[in-house]
């Protein structure tokens, strides 16, 4: 046997393993398929409309002054704070709601967390629907929660001040002799005001407007326990659903039965059932002055309030003061009767 072939032979075995090691397959990599996206957060149509409508209502509202110069200024400002529909404002007042609860992000990320595949986003989506209260157990719903209360509190309470301001002036504004005319169109006033509170009114802000103005809300002070009342409860299950995908426009049915409040709605009507009795019977300026701000302003302020959770601020009655009558023969005397001797 040469020599080449010994050595042949000798390798032989090294050569047979290095061909075998170089036929093994490579081990497959386990290839892990992405998750699927978050959904995005979708608010409907709607939603953002009733928003923009309370908004646009209330920073309206507020801003109306006791700044009176004459009736037509007041008659302007009575139509201006009557300008709302009783069932759109407390729905609006839950979407601008949904909107400041957004802005928590503990809450967002805790809605997330237990959405992580589309079966369990639609069970959480379906108990929620099923039962809004569900909402209290969600990551961050505390802090949602208080939010949510600041924020329809503040709204509550700047137009309730504000009104407070209006109902003052119109003792204050007595000394002027404008304030004692009688009111101009009465009739037609009223049916006006009437007309106002039976047509929604139209917001004037877009969502982006929206969204930044419920993030410049100041952080609540998260050590205080929350009132959780049922218009913030509905605020917060819109979010929700909202940050699920499941409060765009094709879910409007099911949003729409989320938002309702029988007790809310009821000072809210009852508010403008005392507006139109109070309108219904003033005589002069002054007198629609208070409507204005009694019933226009502070009582829908105090509905508001309702709607937090907060406490309703206290208002004592007003009782007038009763001062003798100074000549009792011309005071009881009929209306028309002349004063002269008769004629003989």
């Amino acid at each position: 046997m040469t020599r080449w072939r010994v050595w042949a032979f000798a390798a032989l075995p090294l050569i047979l393993a290095t061909l075998q090691a170089c036929s093994t397959p490579e081990p497959k990599v386990a290839v892990v398929e992405p998750a699927p996206p978050a959904p995005q957060i979708t608010l409907g149509s709607r939603l953002i409309e009733q928003a923009s409508a309370y908004r646009t209502y209330m920073d309206s509202a507020s801003a109306i002054t006791p700044n009176f110069s004459d009736g037509a200024s007041v008659e302007v400002a009575v139509q201006r704070g009557a300008k709302y529909e009783t069932n759109q404002l407390l729905q609006g007042a839950m979407a601008y709601g949904a909107l400041v609860a957004l802005q928590t992000p503990e809450f967002v990320d805790g809605i997330r967390s237990q959405a992580a595949s589309p079966e369990q986003a639609r069970e959480l989506a379906d108990r929620l629907t099923t039962n809004p209260y569900a909402v209290l157990g969600l990551t961050g719903a505390q802090g949602a929660s208080l939010r949510v209360t600041k924020a329809l509190n503040d709204d509550g309470q700047t137009l309730y001040n504000a009104g407070l301001a209006v109902k003052q002036s119109a003792y204050d504004l007595q000394k002027q002799s404008w304030s004692k005319d009688l009111i101009a169109h009465r009739e037609t006033r009223l049916e006006l005001a009437k007309s106002l509170s039976a047509t929604p009114i139209k917001g004037n802000l877009g969502q982006g407007d929206l969204l930044a103005h419920a993030a410049l809300r100041s952080t609540p002070d998260l050590t205080a326990p929350s009132p959780n009342s049922a218009p913030t409860v509905r605020s917060m299950t819109l979010a929700a659903l909202a940050v699920l995908g499941r409060a765009g426009d094709d879910n409007d049915e099911t949003v729409s039965a989320i938002m309702a409040d029988p007790n809310v709605a009821s000072c809210l009507r009852m508010s403008k059932l005392n507006l139109n009795q109070c309108l219904a019977v003033a005589g002069p300026n002054y007198e629609d002055i208070f409507c204005l701000g009694q019933h226009i302003m502070m009582d829908s302020g105090r509905c508001v309030i309702k709607a937090s959770g907060m406490t309703e601020p206290y208002e004592a009655k007003f009782i007038p003061t009763v001062r003798p009558i100074a000549n009792t023969t011309v005071a009881q005397r009929a209306p028309g009767k002349k004063s002269g001797k008769k004629r003989g």
